[in-house]
């Protein structure tokens, strides 16, 4: 099996837990909690900033000595509205104790003290669609660079539909040489529906020094330290993922495959 596919390391509990020492890279660090009712996750941020992203269920949830009520509305991914969100900085406790089954999302990277603890979502949230044919899918911009709500965090939810294609045409940010490029770090948190399918993933480099295909299933999580990352679904099954980035500078600028540029037409 690849280094870059990590499958949940239990059944409940926290199951997925990546940080820049496991994953070999410098900003990223993702961990996944699947909750009980009545059951608590609690941590300290340190020196990262993190978005506690409430994939599915609800959770009462305290923060920077903040109490922040119950957040989490949607039940099933899969029913695409809008997710709770929640932004904390360095040197922040924070603890969630789950109302419902939950799936919460911890999405990490360096803080620099640049922004104060906040609630992200559902307002302001809204279903964008992306691409056409078999390249559409539909996106919940979380914290991308236009919503200044972090130092270094970008994350995002996409939905693809059945037989679809995503993160594609196949693209790039694997340098530091903004405008033209970013370097940005990257995981994805893959769901499926229904839960016993499978989606696929590459990820792989022009000159062919890392190239992996991976079958993903239910739960999985894929690090993409640099090159393109395209990944697809097969008919009968629709495909989730929650992305994180970070780097050196908080934009999103990539460049495409040359295999594939000419498919962009202003699509990305």
């Amino acid at each position: 099996m690849s280094d870059l596919l990590i499958k949940p390391s239990a059944g409940s509990g926290r199951v997925h837990h990546v940080t820049p020492q496991s994953a070999g890279w410098s900003y990223v660090g993702f961990s996944l909690y699947r909750l009980s009712p009545g059951e608590i996750a609690h941590d300290h941020t340190g020196d990262t900033e993190v978005i506690l992203v409430l994939v599915e269920g609800k959770a009462r949830i305290s923060g920077a000595g903040q109490d922040w009520g119950v957040l989490g509305e949607r039940m099933n991914v899969f029913e695409k509205t809008p997710p709770h969100s929640l932004y904390l900085p360095g040197g922040s406790e924070w603890t969630a104790q789950a109302e419902t089954h939950c799936t919460l999302a911890v999405c990490a990277a360096p803080c620099r003290g640049g922004h104060t603890p906040r609630r992200i979502g559902p307002d302001g949230i809204e279903l964008l669609q992306r691409g056409e044919g078999q390249n559409l899918r539909f996106i919940n911009n979380i914290a991308m660079e236009h919503e200044d709500y972090c130092d270094s965090l970008l994350v995002t939810e996409v939905f693809t539909p059945a037989g679809n294609w995503s993160s594609y045409p196949s693209h790039r940010h694997d340098e530091d040489d903004f405008p033209r490029i970013t370097y940005l770090e990257e995981t994805y948190y893959h769901r499926l529906n229904p839960a016993q399918g499978f989606g696929v993933q590459r990820v792989y480099t022009e000159d062919g020094s890392l190239d992996e295909t991976m079958a993903v299933a239910d739960g999985d999580v894929v690090l993409v330290p640099r090159g393109h990352h395209p990944c697809g679904v097969p008919y009968g099954f629709e495909m989730y993922y929650l992305n994180v980035m970070a780097g050196p500078l908080r934009r999103w600028r990539f460049q495409p495959d040359p295999a594939v540029a000419w498919l962009l037409g202003g699509d990305r």
